[in-house]
C-alpha cells in the first residue's frame, strides 16, 4: 500500500525475548534501530512503549509514522498453548472422522506407543450434513437448513462457540458451504463460522480440513489482537493503516487478518527470511542458509540466488497447514531456551523457554532457571556491551548461580556446565540442519551462513564450524533483520484454482477460464482491499503430474501458453521440473493440471543502500577480556561493531559488541568487513 507523503516506515517483530524495531525514513534515506522486551502478559504493550522510546530518542512525532507493518506470533502461539475456540466442525455425513484418520501417518516411526494429537475440533464436536457436491461441482443433494439448525443446537449445547464447516468437493463448488453458513448465523449470530472455501479451497479433504481447523480455532484471538492494535495506534495519533507480514514472506492489511488469519501463522519466521534473503542477494551469495536465533527458538531455512524456498505442510504446533509459506525449519534452540539434567543424569536443552518474562537469569528479570543465555554470560562471552539497547543490564553473577544447579548433578566445573550447555544447544541445531540439507540434497561446504537474530550470531560460528560451512555473514543490524524484512517484504497473496484436467485442447480451455477468473481476483485483491495503485506482478504456477501419479509437482509456467491453448511447452516445464527432482521424466506421458496457482505482488518503497569502499588494515581492538571457549581459557580482544569500517580485519577469539547483539568470532577465525558493513567470517588459511 503506498501512503502519500514522505515519512517514517516502521517495521516491528515480537520475537520471544525481545520486540525489534526497524524504522526507515523516506525524507533521508536512513535506517534507525531498537529493541524492547516484550511483554506476553499484555500483547501489543510492547509495540507502543517501542514506537514512544523510538520518538522520544529521534524527535518523531506519532503522525510521522505513514508506514507499519507488524509479524506477530499471537496465531502460532494460540494453536502451541491450545487457547484458540471451543470448535465445531460441520462435514459430510460419513466423513466426520477425516481429522482421526489424517493420513495415517505414525508421528514417531520409532516409538510404537506415539499418538497423533488431539484434534482442534474433538470428536464429539463434529457433526454431519447430509449434503453431497460432486467432484465436477455439481451438487447431488442440497443442504437442509433445519439440519443445520439442529446440529448448531447440539454444537452450542457442548460448548462450541466456533464452527469450521468442510464439506466434500467444496473446492468445486463452495454453495453447500455457504448454505451451511446462512443457516447457522439464521440459528446463531453470535457463532463464529469458517468455512474450507474461503481459508484454501483445494482438492484432498484432510488438508482443506485441517487447515481450516486452525484458521477457526485462532480467528478469534488473532481478531481481537489486531483490533486491539488498531485501536492502540490510533489513541497514540499514528496514522498508519497497519500491515501484517504473512507465512508467504508477503505483508496484507491487518484488517484482513482478522477473517484470513491462517495466512499470518508464520509471519515473525517469514520475515527473517525475507531480511536474509535481501542480504544474500546485495553480496552475491548463491547458496545461503540463513541462521535466525530468538529467545526461544532458531528459524532455519535454505536461500538459492538471494530467493528462499517456499512450500505447503509447514507443521504450527502440532498441525500442519496446506497454504504457502516460506519454508523454514523451527528448532526449540533459543537464547532463552532451559537447560535441565533429566532422570538418566543426561543434559538436555530446550525446547522450553524461559521467554522475556522471567527470562534467562542474567537479564535480572526474576529468572531462576539455566538458560543458554546464561552459559554464554558464564563463560563471559556475553555482557561486554549493553543488552538489547539498554533494556536490559547482564548480572554474571544471578548466570553463575543457576548454572551452578547443573555443574553439581553432572560432575563438572562451573565453565565446563555452561560449555556443555552451549554444546548440546550446537548439536542439537547441527542435527536439524543436517536434515534440513539433506532434503535439498546441498552440501553444506557449498553454504554460506547467515547469522542473525539477538542470539545467531553467538552461535552462528559454532554451528559453521560443526558443519564444515566456510563462510558465516553476520549482517549489520543482526537483532532486528525480522523486523527489516517484514519494513521491505512486497504486499502479496496467492490465489488457487484446482482443475483436474489433463493437458489438451478440452483441458486448456478449462485452465483459460480459470486463468481469467484468478487474475481479476487477485487484481481486485491488490487494488481495491490493498489500496495499491502501483505495478502489479503476477507469477503463474501449476501442481502437474503424470497421469496416475498420486503427488504433483509445483511447476513454473507461462500465462501466454495457456492463453494460446500450447501444450508443448507447458508439458515440457512440467517434464523439466521432474527431471530436476527425480532425475528422470517420461516425455510420452500423458500430463494432468491438478491446481492452478497465481502469486500477485506489489513493491513498497525500500531503503537504498551502497556499497563503500574498502580500506584495507587492521582493526584496532576497544579492549580484551579472558573468556572460555574450546575447553581453555583465552585472552579475546573487543571490537565495537559501530567502529569498524568496511576493509577491516581482525582473527579470532574476539567478541563484538552492538546494540542490538553480540558477535563470537572463535579461535582459528579470522573476521573482516565487506563493503556492505556485513561481518565475513572464514577460517584462517
Amino acid at each position: 500500500m503506498d501512503e502519500p507523503g514522505a515519512g517514517l516506515r516502521i517495521g516491528v517483530d515480537i520475537g520471544g525475548t525481545f520486540t525489534d524495531f526497524c524504522v526507515f525514513d523516506e525524507a533521508t534515506g536512513s535506517v534507525r534501530t531498537h529493541k524492547a522486551l516484550s511483554t506476553p502478559e499484555t500483547p501489543g504493550a510492547e509495540v507502543m512503549h517501542g514506537i514512544a522510546e523510538l520518538a522520544s530518542r529521534h524527535g518523531w512525532q506519532p503522525d510521522a509514522f505513514r508506514y507499519f507493518t507488524h509479524g506477530t506470533t499471537v496465531g502460532v502461539n494460540t494453536v502451541i498453548q491450545r487457547r484458540g475456540a471451543a470448535l465445531a466442525l460441520f462435514t459430510t455425513r460419513g466423513f466426520e472422522d477425516v481429522l482421526e484418520i489424517a493420513r495415517l501417518k505414525v508421528p514417531d516411526p520409532y516409538d510404537l506407543f506415539s499418538r497423533r494429537p488431539a484434534p482442534l475440533a474433538p470428536r464429539e464436536r463434529v457433526y454431519g450434513i447430509a449434503e453431497r457436491t460432486l467432484q465436477d461441482g455439481s451438487i447431488e443433494t442440497a443442504v437442509d437448513p433445519e439440519e443445520v439448525e439442529a446440529a448448531v443446537g447440539r454444537a452450542r449445547a457442548e460448548g462450541a462457540d466456533t464452527i469450521v464447516v468442510a464439506l466434500l468437493h467444496a473446492y468445486a463448488n463452495p454453495a453447500n458451504e455457504r448454505a451451511v453458513r446462512d443457516a447457522i448465523r439464521a440459528a446463531a449470530p453470535d457463532v463464529a463460522v469458517t468455512l474450507s472455501s474461503d481459508v484454501w479451497p483445494v482438492i484432498r479433504e484432510y488438508e482443506r480440513t485441517v487447515t481450516a481447523t486452525v484458521a477457526g480455532y485462532v480467528q478469534r484471538r488473532v481478531a481481537a489482537y489486531i483490533g486491539s492494535l488498531q485501536a492502540a495506534l490510533r489513541d497514540a495519533g499514528v496514522p498508519a493503516r497497519p500491515m501484517i507480514t504473512k507465512s508467504n514472506g508477503g505483508i496484507m492489511a491487518a484488517e484482513l487478518g482478522k477473517t484470513d488469519p491462517v495466512a499470518m501463522l508464520l509471519s515473525g519466521t517469514a520475515s527473517g527470511v525475507i531480511g536474509a534473503a535481501d542480504v544474500a542477494a546485495r553480496v552475491g551469495a548463491s547458496e545461503v542458509l540463513s541462521f535466525d536465533v530468538g529467545g526461544t527458538s532458531a528459524d532455519v531455512a535454505v536461500i538459492q540466488d538471494g530467493k528462499p524456498a517456499f512450500g505447503t505442510g509447514e507443521t504450527v504446533g502440532e498441525f500442519p497447514i496446506y497454504v504457502p509459506t516460506v519454508s523454514v525449519t523451527s528448532i526449540g534452540a533459543g537464547g532463552g531456551s532451559i537447560a535441565r539434567v533429566d532422570e538418566f543424569g543426561v543434559l538436555k536443552v530446550g525446547p522450553e523457554s524461559a521467554g522475556s518474562r522471567p527470562g534467562p537469569a542474567c537479564y535480572g528479570q526474576g529468572g531462576d532457571l539455566p538458560t543458554l543465555t546464561d552459559a554464554f554470560a558464564v563463560l563471559n562471552l556475553l555482557g561486554a556491551g549493553d543488552l538489547g539497547y539498554g533494556a536490559v543490564a547482564l548480572d554474571r553473577g544471578a548466570a553463575e548461580g543457576v548454572v551452578a544447579t547443573l555443574a553439581e548433578p553432572l560432575g563438572l566445573s562451573l565453565a565446563e556446565a555452561a560449555e556443555s550447555v552451549i554444546r548440546v544447544a550446537v548439536s542439537g541445531m547441527y542435527l536439524e540442519v543436517s536434515k534440513l540439507l539433506s532434503r535439498h540434497g546441498a552440501d553444506p561446504r557449498s553454504f554460506t551462513l547467515l547469522a542473525f537474530g539477538g542470539a545467531g550470531p553467538m552461535t552462528g560460528c559454532l554451528l559453521a564450524r560443526d558443519l564444515r560451512i566456510r563462510r558465516t555473514i553476520v549482517p549489520p543490524v543482526p537483532g532486528v533483520l525480522s523486523a527489516y524484512g517484514g519494513l521491505i517484504a512486497d504486499i502479496r497473496n496467492d490465489f488457487i484454482r484446482t482443475a483436474f484436467v489433463d493437458l489438451d485442447a478440452e483441458g486448456l480451455a478449462v485452465l483459460d477460464a480459470h486463468a481469467e477468473e484468478l487474475e481479476a481476483r487477485a487484481l481486485g485483491w491488490l487494488r481495491d482491499e490493498q489500496g495499491f495503485g502501483g505495478e502489479a506482478r503476477l507469477v503463474w504456477s501449476a501442481d502437474m503430474r503424470y497421469r496416475g501419479q498420486s503427488y504433483e509437482i509445483e511447476t513454473l509456467i507461462d500465462r501466454g501458453d495457456i492463453a494460446a491453448g500450447r501444450a508443448a511447452p507447458l508439458a515440457g516445464a512440467f517434464h523439466a521440473a521432474h527431471e530436476r527432482v527425480y532425475d528422470h521424466a517420461d516425455t510420452q506421458a500423458p500430463v494432468q493440471v491438478v491446481n492452478l496457482r497465481l502469486v500477485v505482488s506489489g513493491s513498497a518503497p525500500k531503503p537504498a543502500f551502497t556499497e563503500r569502499p574498502l580500506a584495507p588494515g587492521p582493526a584496532p581492538p576497544a579492549g580484551e577480556t579472558v573468556i572460555h571457549l574450546d575447553g581453555a581459557e583465552r585472552r579475546a580482544a573487543l571490537y565495537d561493531r559501530s567502529a569498524l569500517s568496511p576493509g577491516q580485519h581482525f582473527e579470532g577469539p574476539a567478541i563484538v559488541t552492538q546494540d542490538d547483539c553480540t558477535s563470537i568470532v572463535p579461535p582459528g577465525s579470522a573476521a573482516r568487513v565487506d563493503g556492505w558493513g556485513n561481518l565475513v567470517i572464514e577460517p584462517e588459511g
